[in-house]
């Protein structure tokens, strides 16, 4: 790895773990579901899927994925925060959260991601 890939990459991954931190600082709730993780992965999902389109679409040097879809995408979203979080479900036997985390996360990301392509290219005809 280069210097300035290095850099992009740490410069991504601060960013996204700094972002990430404020928003799991302060617990929000859907009833008596935490939803922060959610809320993480579903914007990061976003992000990504937009971010997929772009790079094609600029011709973006793979440098940039560095940035952000390895760097801030990687650091932001958080696989093992929300493998935690339903464990405990399980562990605490809240079924029901347990099940609606994972529908949740898993369904709402794949969704975030078709709509951040889908907006982005909608965008980008509409320019």
């Amino acid at each position: 790895m280069k210097g300035l890939e290095f850099i992009l990459l740490g410069a991504g991954a601060l960013a996204g773990a700094f972002l990430r931190y404020k928003l799991v600082s302060s617990t929000i709730l859907i009833g008596t579901l935490p939803v922060n993780i959610l809320v993480i992965n579903v914007i990061g999902s976003f992000i990504l899927g937009a971010f997929s389109i772009l790079s094609v679409f600029l011709n973006l040097d793979t440098k940039y994925s560095l940035l952000f879809a390895i760097g801030f995408c990687g650091s932001f979203t958080t696989m093992s925060s929300f493998a935690l979080e339903t464990v405990n479900f399980l562990d605490t036997k809240q079924f029901s959260l347990f099940g609606l985390n994972i529908l949740g996360n898993v369904g709402l990301s794949l969704g975030a991601v078709i709509l951040g392509r889908i907006s982005t290219l909608t965008i980008l005809r509409l320019w």
